[in-house]
């Protein structure tokens, strides 16, 4: 049995979810071997990335590794950050000019930077809630570069309690210790397999942990440092398929 765990945007979907990616995916399943997610996204945002393109799965590990769900959206495995430390974190975001804070839970709360009339669905800081946990925080700059100054702020002041993943423009901010090379760890403990059975598909900075740590594939179009990592490269997650089965 081998098992690929692939990010999602711009790595496995990438061009889109063909027909001939669902055929390919198909046959690597019924050769008995595993495929699934591991994305920085929350389950409910890519649960709806799925529905609306649906493919075949055994597994998706969201939020960067630090919640892995069954097919049947059950969790199986997951880590927590205490939630008093959201408010005081988001303050700093909002303080060193990120215009959003999306918070990863049971139910996810999305925060604007803004004393302007908001959108449905969206809050303002004051209202937050008191919560009991969070898995993940995201929010994001105009550039890759404003991105990469925010990351070091983040790792300067709350090193002791989380960790930013950069994702281009993007950051995901996460508990210490979650990453997707542990969240695939943890996928091992949770379905069985052995280390060698898993084979990471990735193309952005924060697929870099499980591209070094395990057999690896980077994107054509991912960014250079992935791309040195890996143990090969790739222009479509189908030649992976291919070549692996």
């Amino acid at each position: 049995m081998k098992i690929i765990a692939s990010d999602y945007d711009g790595t496995f979907n990438r061009n889109g979810i063909t027909e001939y990616k669902k055929e390919t995916l198909s046959r690597w399943r019924k050769a008995g071997n595993l495929f699934g997610i591991i994305s920085g996204r929350g389950y409910p945002s890519l649960i709806e990335c799925i529905e609306s393109h649906p493919f075949e799965y055994d597994f998706l590990v969201c939020n960067n590794g630090g919640v892995i769900y069954n097919t049947d959206g059950k969790i199986m495995f997951e880590v927590r950050c205490d939630g008093a430390n959201a408010r005081p974190f988001i303050e700093d975001l909002f303080l060193w000019g990120c215009p959003m804070a999306h918070i990863d839970k049971d139910i996810p709360i999305r925060i604007v930077n803004t004393t302007d009339p908001i959108d449905e669905g969206e809050i303002y800081l004051s209202d937050l809630p008191e919560i009991e946990y969070f898995n993940q925080i995201s929010t994001y700059l105009d550039t890759v570069e404003a991105a990469a100054e925010i990351v070091e702020k983040i790792k300067d002041k709350y090193s002791n309690i989380l960790i930013p993943l950069q994702n281009g423009n993007c950051i995901d901010i996460v508990p210490v210790g979650v990453n997707k090379a542990q969240g695939l760890y943890s996928l091992l403990e949770v379905i069985g397999g052995t280390y060698d059975d898993i084979i990471a598909v990735g193309d952005d900075i924060n697929d870099t942990h499980m591209i070094a740590e395990f057999r690896s594939y980077a994107m054509e179009n991912g960014v250079d440092s992935i791309k040195a990592l890996a143990d090969y490269i790739v222009k479509d997650i189908t030649e992976v398929m291919n070549k692996e089965i």
